[in-house]
């Protein structure tokens, strides 16, 4: 008898998490051997179980589900992730894909159909969701610049222009031109919305 493939489920919502790990496991040749809720726990659920795919919901406290794509490819590629999530985001799955993400799965997809998507990963393949590649192929270019992105890369939400300063190596109020000018570019009444726009276009 063939083993089952065996999987790590990492998702901040916990009916979710719970829902999806349920109807995976009703697939006789499917087997959760781990549930995570942030970034980080997955890694350890990851390097502790070396699963044969993980399955990782694109927005979690700590390491994102790219993030996490990231360490895996290099740290234990032999373990292949899919990528999960609410909103079809061009400019997320470009960077999934980048982490080295073999699969991106959207969360209104039925579960025979992320079931799939497992087997198929598993077996060396690829998978993305029609309608997101679609999106992906006619999004926009991007319109800010080299300096505008590093500086936007370094926004938190607690951090102010002179801690932004410090880690770009430039005078803060530079950075706060550099901050108005993608503000003013993306439509976004704060930095930090700023940087959303821009991390969901893939841009950082």
């Amino acid at each position: 008898m063939t083993a089952p493939i065996r999987l790590v489920l990492a998702d901040d919502e916990s009916l979710t998490r719970g829902a999806v790990g349920a109807l995976l496991g009703l697939e006789g040749d499917l087997q959760v051997v781990a549930e995570a809720s942030t970034g980080d726990e997955a890694v350890d659920a990851i390097r502790d179980h070396a699963p044969d795919v993980a399955v990782l919901d694109v927005e979690m406290p700590g390491r994102d589900g790219a993030e996490v794509a990231q360490w895996v490819a290099e740290n234990q590629p032999a373990t292949r992730c899919i990528i999960l999530t609410r909103h079809a985001r061009p400019g997320v799955l470009r960077r999934a894909l980048a982490a080295g993400a073999r699969g991106f799965v959207t969360k209104s997809a039925p579960a025979t159909v992320l079931a799939d998507v497992v087997r198929r990963v598993h077996g060396g393949g690829r998978y993305v969701d029609p309608d997101l590649a679609m999106t992906a192929l006619t999004s926009e270019e991007c319109p800010l610049t080299d300096r505008e992105l590093e500086v936007l890369r370094n926004v938190d939400d607690t951090g102010t222009a002179v801690d932004i300063a410090g880690r770009v190596h430039l005078s803060p109020g530079t950075v706060r031109n550099y901050l108005s000018s993608a503000m003013q570019k993306l439509g976004a009444g704060s930095r930090s919305e700023a940087a959303r726009v821009a991390r969901d276009h893939g841009w950082l």
